[in-house]
């Protein structure tokens, strides 16, 4: 079978599991503003809609809980192919759903592999890229997020003229059903596509399967030969990592709860809760609601609740203005994240996005005032800003530079750093652990958000804002830069007792080992064929050799 090994490709292929998680996203917010869904689910009050929403994200939750146990046994690759299998079913009940039961039971489904996803795509992309790219190609995770939010809103965009139009009290439940249904195809592209892909060559090494992980790291690395100094260095690096998991003996769950390893679980968590509480899906609804003189309601799946009162345009389109954003703003990190580095990523966006909340809540706190419908979509909205043109305009134009923001930092690094800083006797778990965080605070905030906004109003944006200052705080003191390391030095970085804030030495030790390959100075043994193989003429370094070459 044809096995495509271009390391971009294979990146970018694999992060449609990214693209499931977008349409999870946006798969109920151009459908909440149709008669199609009101009539047919008759959903009443935030409470009931916001347990339908949280369903998916719930779900995702213990998908990405249980991701490890599928990826450790059966492969990353496998368990991307589980979950859109998964996927697919949750589509097919959220499709052919009769009643709120069980379009909730396809969307608990259907988060299911969508936790799957998130928690593995970023460690499949991982362990098959270069140190040089890693950040590149696992940034497409969250690039592909963001695609999967504007396709699916568009779709629902154009199902929503059906029948009349969103504003047709007769309209039929196609308006619902086509987006939804819509959704099986990328996950059935998903699942074919992967047999045409490799395993990540450090769970082949785990398994013992070395000659098929040399055989995959020379193809992504070396052109075929497994001669080449970088595919040598790769095998020397992961082999010594696992050897030195494996001389300690201890159990999976053992090393996760061990001090040193415990500090490294908690920061790739509060990383992924830091990324949930730094308010972006809140601000994706002042940019809905503030193009007309009413405020707050609470979540990005809420799109259009209060984009009906809007008289510029229909409501779907001008929604659409932020995602299109978040997919033109999450470039530069790709291009640039390898570049500029992951900790310059996290502190600058932590900084930016705290003082756009503080300016937007201090605004909507002077200029707002508070509002009472008794009925429509505008009954769950509490608080609004006069006809103040100027000052509508300042909120929106915070609102769009949070999200841009959000899409050139937290967006693809708090995804790209989890899945780089454990090791692999332990990476898929403790990814699991990270993502699952990510889930949790995702859908408390789904079904919290709303009755607070009722509550506290602008009061949140301060809230949030707050938030974002502790994260500098804590990603200041405790997230070491990782650009251009290999996976295997991550222990070095974090064991090294060196502070967060001290810049980590330059260059990488792989290319250390690479160049003493290249010249002689450092002989590989590989096995192939059932023996023992050795490449690269040369006396064997020492130890002395070896540290003078900084290996």
């Amino acid at each position: 079978m044809y096995r495509c090994n271009n390391v971009y490709i294979i990146c970018g292929f694999a992060a449609i599991g990214g693209g499931l998680f977008g349409f999870d996203i946006s798969s109920m917010s151009g459908v909440l503003g149709t008669y199609a869904y009101t009539n047919y689910f008759k959903v009443q009050g935030n409470y009931r809609q916001g347990a339908i929403t949280c369903a998916m994200p719930g779900g995702s939750l213990f998908g990405a809980l249980a991701s490890s146990f599928i990826a450790d046994r059966f492969s990353r690759k496998t368990a991307i192919q589980f979950a859109a299998l998964i996927w697919i079913v949750g589509s097919i009940f959220q499709t052919a759903s009769n009643g709120i039961e069980m379009l909730v039971v396809g969307r608990v489904i259907s988060g299911f592999g969508v936790g799957i996803e998130s928690a593995i795509v970023p460690v499949y992309q991982a362990e098959v890229a270069p140190p040089e790219i890693r950040g590149r190609v696992v940034s497409l995770q969250q690039w592909a997020i963001t695609w999967g939010i504007l396709i699916q809103y568009f779709i629902q965009y154009g199902a929503s003229f059906y029948g009349g139009g969103a504003n047709n009290p007769n309209q039929g439940t196609a308006a619902f059903r086509i987006p939804w249904g819509v959704q099986i195809i990328p996950g059935a592209l998903l699942f074919a596509g992967m047999f045409f892909f490799p395993k990540s060559p450090r769970w082949l090494a785990s398994q013992d399967r070395w000659e098929e992980s040399i055989e995959v790291l020379a193809a992504l690395h070396g052109g075929g030969d497994m001669n080449h100094p970088k595919v040598l260095a790769q095998y020397q690096e992961i082999e010594e990592a696992l050897t030195g998991e494996r001389v300690e003996g201890k159990p999976d769950w053992t090393v996760l709860t061990e001090p040193r390893m415990f500090r490294r679980i908690v920061l790739g968590m509060s990383i992924q809760m830091w990324s949930q509480l730094s308010g972006v899906n809140v601000m994706y609804d002042v940019l809905r609601h503030h193009f007309i003189p009413m405020a707050n309601i609470g979540r990005m799946y809420y799109v259009v609740y209060v984009m009906e009162a809007a008289n510029v345009g229909n409501p779907l389109l001008t929604a659409s203005i932020q995602y299109i954003l978040n997919v033109l703003l999450t470039l530069p990190a790709i291009f640039f994240l390898d570049k500029w580095g992951r900790r310059p990523s996290l502190l600058c966006g932590s900084f930016f996005m705290m003082v756009f909340l503080f300016l937007v809540g201090a605004l909507e706190a002077i200029y707002g005032v508070p509002v009472h419908a008794d009925s429509g979509p505008l009954s769950a909205i509490s608080w609004a800003l006069p006809n103040n043109r100027s000052v509508q305009l300042a909120v929106v134009a915070c609102s769009y530079l949070f999200v841009c923001a959000f899409s050139v930092t937290w967006g693809p690094t708090s995804w790209t750093y989890p899945a780089e800083i454990f090791p692999s006797q332990i990476r898929a778990k403790a990814v699991s652990l990270a993502t699952a965080s990510n889930w949790g605070w995702n859908c408390a905030l789904a079904f919290a958000v709303p009755p607070l906004l009722w509550n506290i109003n602008w009061r949140m944006y301060m809230i949030f804002a707050t938030f974002n200052g502790l994260a500098f705080i804590h990603m200041f003191l405790t997230a070491p830069e990782t650009k251009g390391k290999s996976l295997e030095e991550m222990d070095d970085i974090f064991n090294s007792g060196r502070p967060a804030w001290r810049s980590v030495p330059k260059g990488s030790r792989l290319d250390v080992l690479r160049k003493g390959i290249e010249e002689g100075i450092v002989k590989v043994a590989i096995p192939i064929g059932g023996s023992t193989t050795e490449f690269r003429s040369g006396t064997a370094a020492t130890n002395v050799e070896l540290r003078k070459m900084g290996v």
